[in-house]
């Protein structure tokens, strides 16, 4: 059997997706990606000013797109955006569980020396709680309830759930805080559970690994400080951190039919940093 043409494979015309953390970085990326392909799109983030200034600047751009308000980490506002989603676009068909925020910085500094904050044993208690709060619990939220509606509509059967990851569920990196590299070990393994119990619904279930792209991420302090991008940029096989419109070409094979032998997968887009860094900190 010859199949559909490759590229009719990418096509998610008339199919609706819902991006959390969608008011920058890679979940604007995620939006942009969607409605550029054709996708009805909901924008969700805990910065509302921000979700509704990129909504409204792709609907001027002529695509179909909504925005909401929605806490990862709190249920019932996911479940409110799933529900609202799914009344204004009949069903929901692509769901990227991408919110996470970062805390601080692991126990080394980009600068090169031992971050006196980012140690184990001093650890604030409250920077781990929150970190897991919205970078692993936010997962569960919305895998939860996306799960809840694409099993639900029984005309729709099926969908695909993206998870943002990170390369740090694979490797340690000294520069990172300590909740965040758990949180997204978490986030992998639950993503392979995940996958596994609902591919039996047409519900696949991968994950997207970035490594480092420059993002608002840690209140942007990449782009704020030229000598962090420098000390990452050395760090990176490739020699360059990334931009977040490198990570729209895998995020549309793994939403649309190009990607629907894949499930439980952990893509890896970090310029070679899974293979070591290229300067090791010392």
């Amino acid at each position: 059997m010859q199949g559909p043409k490759t590229l009719d494979q990418f096509d998610i015309r008339g199919r609706s997706a819902l991006v959390t953390g969608a008011a920058s970085g890679i979940g604007l990326a995620y939006a942009e990606c969607m409605a550029e392909a054709g996708a009805r799109v909901t924008l969700t983030d805990i910065d509302a000013e921000g979700a509704a200034r990129e909504a409204q600047r792709l609907s001027d751009e002529g695509y179909e797109v909504r925005w909401t308000t929605c806490d990862v980490s709190d249920l019932t506002q996911v479940a409110r955006a799933f529900d609202d989603h799914v009344r204004a676009y009949g069903g929901c068909d692509i769901a990227f569980a991408n919110a996470g925020l970062d805390v601080g910085n692991g126990f080394w500094t980009p600068e090169g020396t031992r971050n006196p904050e980012g140690q184990i044993d001093v650890y604030d208690p409250q920077r781990w709680y929150k970190s897991i709060g919205v970078n692993l619990n936010g997962v569960f939220h919305t895998v939860r309830e996306a799960a809840r509606v694409m099993k639900a509509n029984k005309e729709r059967r099926g969908g695909s759930i993206v998870i943002t990851s990170s390369n740090a569920a694979e490797v340690n990196e000294a520069i990172v805080g300590v909740p965040y590299m758990a949180a997204k070990a978490g986030v992998k393994h639950f993503m392979r559970h995940a996958a596994y119990e609902l591919a039996a619904f047409g519900i696949r279930v991968n994950a997207i690994a970035p490594g480092p792209f420059v993002t608002n991420i840690g209140d942007g302090w990449v782009k704020k400080n030229p000598a962090a991008k420098a000390t990452w940029d050395e760090l990176v096989p490739v020699g360059r951190m990334a931009e977040t419109y490198q990570i729209k070409p895998l995020a549309l094979l793994l939403a649309s039919d190009a990607g629907s032998y894949m499930t439980g997968a952990h893509v890896m887009i970090d310029g070679g940093m899974q293979l070591g860094p290229v300067k090791p900190l010392d």
